[in-house]
């Protein structure tokens, strides 16, 4: 990866270095450029300087990233719950917790790590690290994933997923009554200028819709099915925040004063494609998981 050359303008002056390098390159997370700052891989005008460093107008910053740790990715027995699979496609309800592929910080443990176990035949088109995987789902959230079994297969599904005909559809437990029954969220969504490991409504951002409708009401509470009409990255959680309901549980998104327990309360329940090879028409619900279900059962009573 090649070295980034940044001259401070007038407008970034005064901001951290840490805030004025992840802002110039959204590929990058704040927390990620403040590692390299104290790892002297972020030079300013030649010298190293700690991530509180405030820049100043005309400051040279070169960037020279580390060189990427190769990801070793081990088959491990997970006891996935497999769903449905055939020759082509297999589908997965991942738990709550995992996350999907193998990353810096997540060499084991994640949904390609027991994939690899379970069947030695997944698609290569997204490379070594995220064979099979169409499409992601957060840690903290459950619930349904399509994988492909071959490259014949990942294409069809990402084409369908571009094409907008996959159904997609989650529960969420969100903070608020919401008094209609139904509705429709279109907001554009990119990183948040303020906060970069963090998504949020940019007027510039990328083409994003959610439906909703109401399941169940619990006084400050309620339950909502949300249907993807896009996938961008946290959009349910995003948009339910933006309408002023934002996700029980959610670190980034939810109110200061929210339940502990252990992330977003969201469960991706049906998944439905058409076949990528008959073209026949499938889909697949998965209930919530247990914790899920004791905590809307826990609000009915207080109800």
């Amino acid at each position: 990866m090649e070295d980034l050359t940044i001259e401070i303008t007038k407008e970034m002056a005064g901001e951290r270095v840490d805030k004025a390098v992840s802002s110039i390159d959204g590929d990058w997370s704040r927390s990620q450029i403040s590692n390299w700052v104290k790892e002297g891989a972020v030079k300013v005008n030649g010298e190293t300087v700690k991530p509180n460093y405030k820049v100043r107008l005309q400051d040279i910053i070169i960037v020279t990233p580390p060189e990427l740790e190769e990801l070793d990715v081990v088959p491990e027995d997970l006891n996935l719950e497999i769903v449905y699979e055939d020759e082509d496609v297999l589908v997965v309800n991942k738990p709550k917790g995992m996350v999907v592929h193998p990353a810096p910080g997540h060499a084991k443990g994640t949904l390609v790590n027991g994939l690899m176990h379970h069947c030695t035949d997944l698609s290569g088109i997204n490379g070594v690290v995220r064979p099979g995987i169409v499409h992601r789902i957060d840690k903290d959230t459950s619930g349904l994933l399509m994988v492909a079994k071959n490259d014949a297969a990942h294409a069809s599904l990402v084409d369908q997923l571009v094409k907008k005909t996959v159904t997609r559809k989650y529960v969420a437990l969100v903070h608020g009554h919401i008094p209609h029954d139904k509705g429709t969220i279109q907001a554009p969504i990119a990183r948040d200028p303020k906060e970069r490991q963090n998504m949020a409504i940019v007027d510039k951002g990328k083409h994003a819709v959610t439906h909703f409708r109401v399941l169940e009401r619990f006084g400050n509470f309620t339950l909502v099915e949300c249907r993807l009409e896009t996938g961008r990255t946290h959009q349910i959680r995003v948009h339910m925040k933006y309408i002023g309901f934002p996700l029980v549980g959610d670190p980034k998104y939810g109110p200061k004063k929210t339940m502990d327990i252990g992330g977003q309360a969201l469960h991706a329940e049906v998944i439905g494609f058409n076949h990528p090879r008959t073209n026949e028409y499938m889909e697949f619900s998965a209930e919530p998981p247990a914790e899920f279900a004791e905590l809307l059962e826990s609000l009915r009573d207080k109800d």
